[in-house]
């Protein structure tokens, strides 16, 4: 892992690896870098940038909620990709993170080869669901700093969209459980806050005009997300959706091989900047 310091000398950790195409990999609530480190040898040709996002992983968890905000967020990874003398890169985000991702392929066109959204939403439109989010969220938060992580991830790993988890590998459920259990709770709090999903206005009418390719996947199981996909895709000119059998909102765990196949293959007719 590299450090990466953003202008106001918040620090990101971020794993940069493999040559050939840059691809910025955004993980999602309660990840970190090391949700792609089971690929990292299935993209011949793909260098893999790799951040933990603020809150995450061994990234500084700021005190200022408003410091995790999603505009603040794609303007780190703006950058840091500056900092790598990157000019263009496909990007890939999952869940939160493609949310992100979204965000910076909008804010940045001319700096996104291709968008990859796995179990990605554009938001919420309703200003009142967003507001009842907000709450929501601000309760999870408080609870994550009063009880501890280790309760708060008993809780996380019970809701019902991870229910198709269960038939992964035990070995691969104790990694997972592993990787939630290291984070801190006043990071995971103060992202909560900052960038969840009622903090930032939906995109779903600017995605007419989204400019780079983008290739849309959800699990099968996650009928929410199937939806969203294709809700998205409707609005997006010549998008592709994928739709992976047999997997839940988790797609790149639930399914490896398929989701390394799609990645492979979305980054195969990119040229390297």
């Amino acid at each position: 892992m590299t450090r990466f310091e953003a202008q106001d000398r918040v620090g990101y950790a971020v794993a940069n690896q493999g040559a050939g195409l840059p691809l910025l990999l955004i993980h999602g609530f309660t990840g970190s870098a090391t949700t792609w480190r089971p690929f990292a040898d299935r993209w011949p040709g793909v260098r893999q940038i790799a951040p933990d996002l603020l809150g995450h992983g061994d990234s500084d968890a700021p005190p200022d909620p408003s410091r995790y905000s999603i505009v603040r967020t794609v303007a780190d990874l703006a950058g840091l990709l500056d900092s790598l003398e990157i000019e263009r890169a496909a990007v890939l985000g999952y869940s939160l993170g493609g949310r992100i991702a979204l965000r910076f392929a909008l804010a940045h066109p001319q700096r996104t080869a291709a968008l990859f959204l796995e179990s990605a939403s554009p938001g919420i439109e309703s200003p009142e669901e967003r507001r009842q989010r907000i709450a929501s969220d601000a309760e999870l938060a408080d609870r994550i700093e009063q009880e501890g992580i280790e309760h708060f991830v008993d809780h996380w790993q019970a809701l019902p969209l991870w229910e198709s988890q269960s038939r992964l590998a035990p070995e691969i459920r104790a990694r997972l459980r592993r990787q939630r259990l290291a984070q801190r709770p006043e990071g995971l709090a103060n992202s909560l806050r900052g960038c969840g999903a009622g903090t930032d206005q939906p995109a779903l009418a600017d995605l007419a005009r989204l400019e780079p390719p983008l290739t849309l996947v959800a699990g099968a199981l996650d009928e929410k997300y199937v939806a969203l996909a294709r809700q998205m895709a409707a609005r997006s000119s010549g998008a592709h959706v994928e739709i992976v059998e047999n997997a839940g909102h988790a797609v790149h765990l639930e399914q490896p091989d398929r989701f390394a196949e799609l990645v492979a293959r979305f980054a195969a007719p990119l040229s390297v900047p």
